[in-house]
């Protein structure tokens, strides 16, 4: 801040309470954000907290602006337990590039991981770890592939389990129908979603946001998820994917298969979750929000165009 002398200071995944707004101030920065990303654990409920927690939190933030939340539900948080005033919070969605549907190709990923080509393709990308559903997800793995030997799973990630989750799935005896890629550098751009004919996310925490789900919408997929956090604000059940409570397996196996055996409903709810994500997530319009926020004056697209020519 001091080489840089910033007039905005905008903070990402640096927790909740810090030193950095109060430094950002003594360094004669005019604005200072924070965006909330974090999930809350599982069966986590919002409560108003003691007095003097809202006090010590009061005075820590008070240099901040506002906070922006990613969504309904963490925008419900600082409501709920009045860490800081109504008026000083702003919801403001995570954003997806939904061009990027436009010059992808997601061919190459079943050649990439060996995946048949007559397979019917469910995908989860998120780390690998148990917050995330795995290991649930395993589980409905193995009542699909019972049902339709065509069946067959891609797992996107990286993390501290995913040994042993690919040990399971070896027990299971799912090795033919589970692959698992390891760390994406994008998932987007290297033809994931794509690639694959329903998407996952069997979340078992307050899911802050949900970007993979966003993603996956973006490129025309019904998402199947779990009814926690903020997922079910990007998935409408029963319009953009379905929507499972946490530890059904059974359940979400029937939706995965209801997709696989109707490509007709694989197309007519991933045409209603693109025009979701293009109502909500678009990354461009999320980011004009922002820079409103900013007070910063945005010329119109002609102009700008003009301008680079």
């Amino acid at each position: 801040m001091r080489k840089y002398r910033p007039r905005i200071l905008h903070l990402n995944f640096t927790g909740m309470l810090s030193p950095y707004p109060w430094i950002a101030r003594l360094n004669g920065v005019e604005q200072v954000f924070f965006t909330d990303q974090s999930s809350q654990p599982e069966g986590f409920v919002p409560r108003r907290v003691p007095a003097w927690r809202r006090g010590l939190s009061r005075l820590i933030n008070y240099p901040l602006n506002r906070v922006v939340t990613i969504s309904e539900s963490v925008y419900m948080y600082w409501t709920a337990t009045g860490l800081l005033p109504e008026e000083r919070i702003t919801r403001i969605y995570n954003g997806v590039d939904l061009s990027a549907f436009f010059r992808v190709d997601g061919a190459g990923v079943r050649e990439r991981f060996a995946i048949p080509r007559d397979r019917l393709l469910a995908v989860q990308a998120a780390q690998v770890i148990p917050e995330k559903g795995f290991q649930d997800l395993i589980q409905t793995a193995r009542i699909v592939v019972r049902a339709n030997p065509r069946a067959h799973f891609l797992f996107v990630g990286e993390g501290p389990l995913r040994a042993e989750y690919t040990r399971l799935t070896a027990e299971m005896g799912l090795a033919d129908h589970v692959t698992w890629t390891g760390q994406l550098t994008s998932p987007m751009e290297e033809g994931v979603y794509a690639a694959s004919d329903v998407a996952c996310q069997m979340s078992r925490w307050q899911e802050g946001f949900g970007w993979t789900i966003a993603e996956a919408m973006s490129f025309h997929k019904a998402v199947v998820g779990t009814r926690v956090g903020a997922i079910p604000e990007l998935i409408e059940d029963g319009t953009t994917g379905f929507l499972v409570e946490r530890d059904d397996h059974q359940a979400a196996a029937e939706r995965i298969l209801q997709l696989f055996a109707s490509p007709e409903l694989r197309r007519s709810m991933g045409a209603a979750a693109r025009r979701r994500a293009e109502e909500r997530f678009d990354l461009r319009a999320n980011v004009a929000c922002l820079l409103d926020l900013y007070g910063i004056e945005r010329k119109p697209a002609a102009v700008v165009a003009a301008a680079a020519s």
